[in-house]
């Protein structure tokens, strides 16, 4: 049976990942003062840039997910191109409407949609949309790449700094971190994504103690386990590349090899969090 792969562009999968897998990316939309943009990696599409300088800036942003219709759309065309089944892996529920939105597909898809809500966000997505790919390679059918993809998704985890709270404040994004927000001008928020949600993690009274902090909590994630990580940032490289290169040295021996992914966060995401967001994420693979 044909099994065609699924997910959004929150995912945060570079474009040569997408093309090796096969995976249709479904993207979302950004909406910079009036002009309403695809995060879909066009060369008309928003862009990391555009978005830290729109916030710089103070102009008005918003996000949107994909209405029921475009995913279904993107689903009938897979059953075009031939696939007899669908997997559908998404941002998590608690964060955004798309999953909702592929639920409404799903339902009047012409063939069997396999959902799966990551309760995830960024690589911590990715991941799991990677492992319902390695499922499928390796002979797997749509129920095998959906279970891969939730236990993937439930053995990664995603901390993330944020430079300021008040873009998650904007956004309505808050969640139980909304606790932190009487303090925000006297610390510096570690997050983490728990069961779906932004929550709280840590106060610490600098960038810099911050950033050390991801580190340490990234290498207790990753005990002895075998892992894949993921340090992602919006306008802040230089941050983001130091704290990768650490990551590398320190969890070498789980990593196998594999390099420390790096990358600017996309737009979406971006909107909630602000310039000088620095996340990492660490997924177990096994």
């Amino acid at each position: 049976m044909s099994v065609a792969l699924v997910t959004d562009s929150t995912a945060s999968l570079s474009a040569q990942t997408i093309a090796e897998h096969g995976i249709t990316v479904v993207p979302l939309q950004v909406v910079i003062g009036a002009t309403s943009y695809d995060e879909s990696g066009d060369e008309d599409s928003v862009t990391p840039q555009m978005l830290a300088d729109a916030l710089k800036e103070w102009v008005p942003v918003s996000t949107s997910r994909p209405n029921p219709e475009a995913i279904l759309e993107t689903y009938e065309k897979l059953v075009a191109d031939g696939a007899e089944a669908i997997v559908s892996v998404h941002i998590s529920g608690e964060l955004s409407g798309t999953f909702e939105s592929a639920q409404l597909a799903a339902r009047r898809s012409s063939v069997p949609v396999t959902l799966v809500d990551s309760r995830q966000v960024g690589m911590g997505t990715g991941y799991a949309v990677l492992a319902a790919a390695d499922a499928l390679a390796a002979g797997g059918d749509a129920e095998a790449a959906g279970k891969a993809a939730r236990t993937r998704a439930a053995s990664t985890t995603s901390l993330f700094y944020v430079d300021t709270l008040e873009y998650l404040r904007r956004g309505g994004r808050m969640g139980a971190a909304a606790a932190l927000l009487g303090s925000a001008l006297a610390v510096k928020p570690i997050l983490r994504v728990e069961d779906g949600r932004i929550c709280p993690f840590e106060k610490v009274r600098t960038s810099a103690k911050a950033l050390s902090r991801l580190e340490e909590l990234a290498v207790e994630a990753a005990g002895d386990a075998e892992v894949d990580v993921a340090v992602a940032h919006l306008a802040s490289p230089e941050r983001a590349e130091d704290l990768a290169e650490r990551l590398a040295k320190r969890l070498a021996a789980g990593l196998g090899g594999r390099e420390v992914s790096l990358g600017e966060i996309g737009a979406v995401l971006g909107a909630h969090v602000g310039p000088g967001m620095v996340a990492v994420a660490v997924s177990r693979r096994s």
